[in-house]
């Protein structure tokens, strides 16, 4: 009998139900996501699904995407709908257009410290001698940073050959004067090899001097210290020369951090304000994303898969980005 109450109440309440989530999916719509091919977009992407289909009753689906070609749809088509992690310097003036043309709009930054970049120092080299947080630090202890193949030389691992940031970290290598204290760049080869470096040191508490970047799975393993240049951040400087390869005469920066957002079209901010809310607030550290990308790795674990462990681990984190109702519901489908 209970069983058959049960059911009965079920069946009744069906239509209610129902009604309730096609009325908030034809609020909020159809909505397409950007799925970026690096780990943290993809991540963000899966989150922002589940959330918006969950929780705000969007019919939501992710998309194959990348930082040009989506930028450049959402401009000229008005779809996907959201880029949840858009490196926008490297988009900057056709997004700032967009925006200025009632197209685009910026929601939101998806990583609350933007992207990291500096040069860096094991943390257990640091513990030993504070002195090796600073570059003037760095340059009279250079003899520590052994070069490879080169014995009478300091090792500063530099920039992959062909990437941007080779541009950018070998004019602050000549500005710094490092070869005047005994450093030559070892090019890593790539990625991956740049990565290894500071792994195989790691493993043999070795010393390491070079450049690296933020949200990454390898600093979420390895605890790094960012060398400070002393000079602060000079942002005409680091646009206008330091990330040129024709800049002659570089003067020492810091890096500045750079802006990652999540950007919508107009179109969905304007029928999904409830949704477009919840983007405005959706935020991750570094320190958060580094985390999550080293377990994503050592779990070889697809953006769903980390999405999941995500929501069912770090509640604290995102339960903040959402209203108590919406947070619910959420939790229900988890």
């Amino acid at each position: 009998m209970k069983k058959a109450l049960k059911t009965t109440a079920l069946v009744a309440a069906l239509p209610l139900v129902i009604g309730s989530s096609f009325a908030n999916a034809s609020e909020c719509g159809t909505v397409k996501i950007a799925d970026m091919n690096w780990s943290s977009a993809t991540l963000i992407a899966n989150v922002d699904r589940f959330i918006l289909e969950h929780g705000y009753g969007c019919d939501a689906s992710l998309v194959p995407g990348d930082t040009m070609p989506t930028g450049t749809s959402m401009i000229e088509k008005g779809e996907p709908d959201i880029a949840p992690e858009m490196w926008s310097n490297s988009l900057k003036e056709a997004l700032d257009k967009g925006v200025e043309e009632g197209r685009l709009t910026y929601a939101g930054h998806s990583l609350s410290d933007g992207g990291e970049e500096g040069f860096w120092v094991p943390a257990y080299m640091v513990e030993k001698d504070p002195s090796l947080a600073t570059i003037e630090g760095i340059k009279q202890n250079a003899k520590l940073f052994e070069h490879p193949e080169d014995p009478d030389l300091s090792a500063f691992y530099g920039c992959p050959a062909g990437w941007n940031c080779q541009i950018s970290s070998g004019n602050l290598f000549r500005a710094l004067n490092l070869d005047e204290a005994g450093f030559e760049i070892v090019d890593p080869g790539s990625g991956a090899g740049l990565a290894g470096s500071i792994a195989k040191a790691y493993e043999r508490e070795e010393a390491w001097f070079g450049y690296y970047w933020a949200p990454t799975s390898v600093l979420g393993k390895y605890d790094m210290v960012k060398v400070d240049f002393g000079s602060g951040v000079d942002e005409d400087a680091f646009v206008n020369c330091i990330t040129s390869a024709d800049c002659t005469e570089p003067t020492v920066t810091m890096y500045p951090p750079s802006p990652v957002q999540t950007v919508t079209t107009a179109d969905f901010a304007e029928r999904a304000p409830a949704a477009y809310d919840y983007l405005s607030k959706r935020a991750f550290t570094n320190d958060q994303m580094n985390s999550l990308l080293a377990w994503m790795e050592d779990n070889q674990a697809d953006g769903e898969y980390a999405m999941e462990y995500f929501l069912l681990e770090h509640e604290d984190v995102w339960t903040k980005w959402l209203p108590a109702d919406v947070a619910t519901k959420v939790k229900d489908a988890l």
